[in-house]
């Protein structure tokens, strides 16, 4: 069989494919092969090295309230060797495909097919386990010591993900996210997994940039797991008999963001209208319209008004949630069509609620139920029921294009955009439980798909009234795709502290992950979410998240779960002050954002970015994540931490780069530098080279003046 290999190596050789400066290559080697991009060896196969294995696997999925845990006992491992000749060219002139057959020992028969296609911008790995019994493939590519990762979709704790493994499966957060610690384990107590862990996110991606300056992106569905903390390998598991990874290279690595922007199609724009002033969020039913009025008497720059609450409440015990039936709640905003015109009117913009699920008292579930719409139990045909904690509610099925088709026109055309609702947030697209039966496809790989079909859901809807641009909705759930249908993330329920795995600095994180893998606009509840076991905003927390908040696209507060027992932004005089500073400055930086808008739809590169995608060759960027370049001219360093009164901030460049300082005026060379903070001067540089210098120079006055 060694000799067969040998044979195969003469048939096969060497095949490149090359395009813009980045070449692919496949070559045969030692009775293996390698995979290269340019002069990087992505995987490397050797018979005594192998880099695969299949399994079969053995699995446990538990669901507490959208809170999982992924289990497997995978049985029979075989290891894939020795290469068996066989040669497939694709007929497409524009790429080479080659099919290899790998068996366990040299006599076997074939257990694994892989598919090599080189293209003109990469190459597809794709792999068939032969045999049906197994359904667990792992995948190792080469490591280097010294490389760092990055991407995983909207990760919170880690921007760096080198040294940790990430499974892939959409999920809450949880609350706290730092197992050990007592809040965190108090969350967890009940055996809810409420907690979460570094790792759990509403919006998971298999996708991964290199500091070696590639990128891989795993197109499968089902639960995979990233791990990176080998020193030597990176290893790739999927729950599935097949898999196709997306190879892609580029010397720089704006550059590679590019390509990955693209691949899933373009992310919608934002209107201009949300960022010309800060989104209010009010859920006091009629009594927010008096509350925003003297909200704006004191000066606030404000473009909209989110009531969640307009579609009525429900009391639980977790806080005041919402009333799940998606149309308006007359008892609670009376006359609301006229006021809803009336802003408009003047010039703010109206926005609510939905998620993709409806509670079984309410009359669209019933209407649903009718329709055949909602998902069903495995042992009968009645509607599956999930528990979203002291109420349960239906599952409406997307992969029924007609479920979807009445959702968009019913729920959120006639209910929602044609009753004058501009913006929404789009919750939830997480909690598809596995163990129900879908009109079409395996719950298992939908899961993950789950929130890419609420996505566009929401995406028609908007372009059913001509409205995309302009109607603007936003999600804190994801995966692969989303982002050709999503104009906005949102950060999720972070706490209302400054924790370091579900506080305030997780936002950042979150922006800049996401923003690698083609998520341009991302933004946060300016305040924090989640409140429990007597865990309340700080005055200093809120003067610190209006800091943060106002150098995002998007500035938006939120009233939190649990309104009463939390200071507001007009709770007192002091905190009014703050907000209507903050709004205006943000406000006031609405000609660049429109700027940055424009270079997202032409470069894919996202509003707030990792400093090395201007910095390339400079590695002491590749592991900061809670700071930030807004574009390519403003480095934003909010303070994070309890009490801080300055932070550490580093400023890239050479000899002749020059950063201000844009509250002082005072110019900083290159490095790291300990830099005052006092509440109210958050860290921001700004280059004084800049069409936009004018601009970042008149922000002092601009914050002085309210």
């Amino acid at each position: 069989m060694r000799n067969s290999a040998a044979a195969a190596s003469t048939a096969l050789g060497e095949r490149v494919r090359e395009k813009g400066g980045v070449s692919a290559r496949f070559e045969e080697r030692d009775g293996g092969f390698d995979l290269l991009l340019g002069d990087r060896v992505i995987l490397r196969h050797r018979i005594d090295a192998p880099a695969f294995r299949i399994a079969k696997g053995n699995p446990t999925v538990t669901m507490v309230r959208g809170n999982f845990r992924m289990e497997d006992a995978p049985s029979d491992e075989r290891v894939p060797r020795y290469i068996q000749p066989n040669r497939v060219e694709d007929a497409a002139p524009h790429r080479e495909c080659f099919d290899l057959l790998l068996a366990e020992d040299a006599d076997d028969s074939a257990i694994l097919r892989v598919r090599v296609s080189l293209h003109d911008d990469g190459a597809t790995l794709e792999l068939f386990s032969m045999l049906a019994s197994h359904d667990r493939l792992n995948i190792e590519l080469v490591a280097e010591a010294d490389e760092h990762v990055w991407g995983g979709g909207e990760q919170m704790s880690y921007f760096d993900l080198r040294g940790r493994s990430f499974p892939m499966w959409t999920s809450e957060p949880g609350v706290g996210r730092e197992p050990g610690t007592t809040f965190t384990d108090k969350m967890s107590a009940d055996g809810s997994f409420a907690g979460g862990d570094y790792w759990t996110t509403n919006y998971p991606e298999p996708t991964f940039l290199s500091s070696r300056r590639y990128a891989v992106t795993l197109l499968n569905s089902e639960y995979s797991l990233l791990d990176f903390a080998s020193s030597d390998r990176h290893g790739l598991t999927i729950w599935s008999g097949r898999a196709e990874l997306r190879l892609a290279a580029h010397d720089d690595f704006a550059g590679l963001v590019h390509q990955l922007s693209t691949g899933g199609g373009s992310q919608p724009p934002l209107p201009d209208w949300a960022i010309g002033g800060a989104i209010v969020g009010l859920k006091d039913g009629a009594n927010s319209f008096a509350r925003l009025e003297r909200i704006i008497a004191a000066g606030a720059a404000v473009s909209g008004l989110w009531c969640e609450d307009w579609c009525g409440i429900r009391q639980t015990s977790f806080g005041r949630r919402l009333f799940w039936d998606w149309q308006w709640n007359p008892s609670r905003y009376p006359d609301l069509p006229a006021r809803i015109a009336e802003l408009k009117a003047r010039g703010i913009r109206f926005l609510g609620y939905v998620n993709p699920y409806l509670a079984v008292d309410g009359p669209q579930y019933a209407e649903a139920a009718r329709l055949g719409y909602l998902a069903r139990r495995l042992d009968s045909d009645e509607p599956y029921a999930v528990d979203f904690g002291e109420f349960d509610a239906g599952v409406v099925d997307f992969t029924n294009d007609a479920a979807a088709e009445w959702f968009a026109e019913e729920i959120i055309g006639k209910q929602m955009l044609d009753f004058g609702i501009d913006g929404w947030m789009a919750d939830f697209g997480e909690y598809l439980p596995v163990d129900l039966r879908l009109h079409a496809g395996d719950p298992m790989a939908e899961h993950n798909l789950w929130p890419v079909r609420w996505a566009k859901v929401n995406a028609d809807a908007v372009a059913s009234r001509g409205r995309t641009g302009d109607a603007l909705f936003f999600m804190r759930a994801g995966f692969t795709g989303v982002q050709q249908y999503c104009p906005l993330l949102w950060a999720g329920d972070q706490s209302v502290d400054f924790s370091r795995h579900d506080g305030i600095g997780t936002v950042i994180t979150a922006a800049l992950s996401s923003g690698l893998v083609g998520n341009a606009y991302s933004h946060s509840d300016v305040g924090g979410y989640t409140s429990l076991h007597g865990n309340v905003r700080t005055a200093e927390l809120m003067f610190r998240w209006y800091e943060l908040g106002a150098f995002t696209p998007v500035m938006r507060t939120h009233e939190g779960n649990r309104p009463d027992d939390n200071l507001q932004i007009d709770s007192t005089p002091e905190l009014l002050a703050g907000f209507v500073r903050w709004s205006r400055v943000h406000a006031a930086l609405g000609t660049y954002v429109r700027h940055l808008c424009e270079e997202a739809t032409a470069t894919g590169l996202p509003a707030q970015r990792a400093l090395f995608l201007h910095w390339p060759d400079d590695r002491e960027t590749f592991t900061i994540q809670d700071q930030y370049l807004y574009g390519a001219d403003l480095m934003v360093a909010p303070v994070i931490e309890e009490g801080a009164v300055s932070r550490r901030v580093y400023l890239p460049g050479d000899v002749s780069t020059v950063w201000r300082h844009v509250w002082s005026g005072d110019d900083f060379v290159p490095g790291w530098h300990d830099v005052a903070a006092p509440l109210g001067t958050p860290p921001v540089f700004y280059r004084p080279d800049s069409a936009f210098a004018d601009l970042f120079a008149s922000l002092p006055s601009v914050r002085d003046s309210a």
